[in-house]
Parts: C-alpha cells; sequence; structure tokens
C-alpha cells in the first residue's frame, strides 16, 4: 500500500488545520496512527521521506529525532516490524530552499544518519543510485526532459529514475528471519 502524499513532511507542519490547510498535508507524526498503525497486517515498510523538511529548511538534527519518533512508534505498535529507510535524493539545481548548498549539506548529514545510525533493518540508499557523484546533482539520465516530462525539477526523476529506485529495493530487507 502507498500512503505518500507529495509535499509531505515527518516533522512540519507543527499543526495541520484541514480548515486552513498547508501543501503536503499534516506531518507523518500526526497521520502515522491513520496512515499505518490502524491498518491490519502490516508487516513491513519502506520508509522514503525527509527531502521536504529539508526544503523547508528544517535541520538534520529535527529530521533524525522524527524517525527516530516514528520508528518507535511503529515498533511499540507492531511488533516485528520490518522497517526499510531509504535516504533522500539530491535537489542540487532545484528551484528554492531544497537547492541551496545549506540544504544539500544537511541532505548528506542526514543520508548518513539514516545509513549508520542502526534505526533501520535495512536501507536502500536512492541518494547513491540517482545522484551523478561528479555534481551531488541527479544523474542526467533521470532528469525529465521529454515531451511528457517536461525540463524536470532536479527533484523528482523521470521514469528511469523511479525504476532504478525500485530495483535498488532489496525485498529480503522486509522479511521478518525472527529477529528485530
Amino acid at each position: 500500500m502507498n500512503e505518500g502524499i507529495g509535499g509531505n513532511q515527518i516533522v512540519g507542519p507543527a499543526v495541520y488545520d484541514p480548515n486552513n490547510p498547508v501543501s503536503g498535508g499534516p506531518s507523518v507524526l500526526q497521520r502515522l496512527d491513520r496512515d499505518v498503525l490502524s491498518l491490519s497486517g502490516v508487516t513491513a515498510l519502506i520508509w522514503h521521506e525527509g527531502t521536504n523538511d529539508v526544503s523547508a529548511g528544517t535541520t538534520a538534527d529535527a529530521i533524525e529525532a522524527g524517525m527516530s519518533t516514528v520508528v518507535q512508534r511503529l515498533r511499540a505498535a507492531i511488533p516485528g516490524i520490518r522497517i526499510a529507510g531509504t535516504t533522500i535524493t539530491s535537489e542540487v539545481g532545484a528551484a528554492g530552499n531544497g537547492g541551496t548548498p545549506a540544504a544539500a549539506a544537511e541532505r548528506i548529514t542526514l543520508n548518513e544518519f539514516i545509513k549508520s545510525s542502526g534505526l533501520f533493518d535495512g536501507v536502500v540508499d536512492f541518494y547513491g543510485v540517482t545522484t551523478d557523484p561528479a555534481t551531488g546533482a541527479m544523474k542526467a539520465q533521470y532528469i525529465p526532459n521529454t515531451s511528457i516530462g517536461g525540463a524536470g525539477d532536479h527533484v523528482h526523476p523521470n521514469r528511469a529514475g523511479y525504476l532504478a529506485m525500485g530495483s535498488a529495493v532489496d525485498l529480503s530487507l522486509l522479511v521478518n528471519r525472527g529477529g528485530r
């Protein structure tokens, strides 16, 4: 099941009011019960989020704390759940806050946390799959530039980029082998 919401954040906005909506809706912290914990049969989760938090100027420390809170809540509510974290992709060249050097540095810090914290049962390196190591930007072959994709926003890859991301997921990460 896909519970993604375009523009969503882990820790922001601090308050979401449906009468005065914010782009991306309520934060993951606010919608976790509704979107995951209330569902029956959940055994595994691939979690790809944080890009919009960085773009909004949220620090890596705050995002890491939000991730830790969500994972703790998931593990408390669903014993044995397998959680695969994903690194967040580059936004170098994107318009707005996400494309700044400061945001790039926060993204790298956050990705190191995702890969090394031990918070997740496994990690899928979407940043590594989609980023040109020479430039730190999205690989040219993944930037939409077709008659149906436009020039691209340097945040969302084209179909080939999403295929590369999906192919990078090791499904064995999602199988409970009796451990955590």
